[in-house]
């Protein structure tokens, strides 16, 4: 049986799917008794369960995050804080699925797009890098088919913008072609002070780091132990000073060295926001605002098509915390 749509459930749907326990949450009422809240999701989205009770505890019995269920229920309207909400009411105990007998990637949110053709236009892009120099470091991961591997399958985010299997790869090709068309354009007749080389090949490594902070996991996306101590931009830095080193050769020099590191460290613009240093480039300068661009795009475009964000009806949204708690507007007309 395909993966249900979670997104689209809407109230009188009936569930009788596998689905992954996303959150759980233990808390007691004001008699003291204890009440399980489950969210369940897989690859198209989640939905909240209605509480379970004490009397009914039992079935969500080894219902942990990351743990594979069978969910048989109701999609029922609920309201909270004036919102009306949806949320699945079980009508019978989870069942527990063993791991073997699951393919992970039905239960984790991943990107509509196809691999193949998101791994053709970053090829593309850094197939126009001119300098042989920076087509050889670009090369030192992108001809890596471990790193091929682990780096389509990583998200940008663990929880925000594109946090789903693939969306690193989205994300860097994003900002590669933003990067680019930014740079292209600082052109004034015959002279661009920009250099282009350099911007895509910033482009393309600014968050290599993340194949190293991030994992997958059936609990989901999670940030790893050198991920919590260094956070991915130092690893990217660090990540590229090392296959420098492994290649036995030098292919550029220290101060060559130095301004790729600095692309890298400088991406995220300000120090409060995770970058060690603020960018002192015109290049890194472009590939921090080209970043910025792809992260805020596809948090609206994530938020916008969020029904829950919309659950009070109208136009304009709840606050979402995504896009600094700020409200939206979603157009009711068209144009043609």
């Amino acid at each position: 049986m395909p993966p249900i749509n979670v997104a689209s459930l809407s109230p009188g749907a009936r569930v009788h799917h596998e689905l992954r326990v996303v959150e759980r949450e233990m808390m007691k009422t004001t008699n003291g008794d204890p009440v399980a809240l489950l969210v369940l999701g897989n690859r198209h989205g989640q939905i909240k369960c209605a509480p379970v009770w004490s009397d009914k505890l039992h079935w969500v019995d080894g219902a942990e995050p990351g743990t594979i269920v069978q969910a048989i229920g109701e999609v029922k309207n609920y309201s909270h804080n004036g919102r009306v909400l949806r949320q699945l009411e079980l009508t019978s105990p989870l069942r527990i699925i063993t791991s073997q007998s699951i393919n992970l990637d039905d239960f984790l949110p991943r990107v509509d797009d196809d691999l193949t053709i998101l791994w053709s236009a970053l090829d593309k892009l850094r197939g126009e890098i001119g300098s042989s120099k920076l087509r050889r470091v670009v090369a030192l991961f992108f001809d890596d088919d471990l790193f091929r591997l682990q780096f389509e399958k990583a998200p940008g985010s663990t929880r925000g913008h594109h946090a789903k299997v693939g969306g690193l790869l989205r994300h860097v090709t994003e900002v590669t072609a933003i990067a680019r068309t930014i740079a292209k354009s600082m052109r004034t007749g015959n002279v661009n002070p920009v250099n282009l080389d350099l911007v895509v090949t910033g482009a393309l490594l600014h968050d290599v780091g993340k194949v190293e902070a991030y994992r997958v996991s059936p609990a989901g996306f999670e940030t790893t132990p050198c991920g919590h101590l260094l956070g991915h931009i130092v690893l990217g830095a660090l990540m590229l000073e090392r296959r420098i080193a492994a290649l036995g050769e030098q292919i550029c020099s220290e101060q060559q060295l130095l301004e790729l590191q600095h692309l890298i460290l400088s991406h995220h613009g300000t120090l409060e926001f995770g970058s060690p240093v603020r960018p002192m480039t015109l290049e890194a300068e472009i590939v921090h605002w080209a970043d910025e661009s792809s992260a805020k795009a596809n948090s609206f475009v994530e938020s916008i098509g969020d029904a829950s964000n919309f659950a009070g009806g109208g136009e304009i949204s709840e606050r979402v915390w995504m896009l600094d708690n700020r409200r939206l507007w979603q157009r009711s007309h068209a144009w043609e």
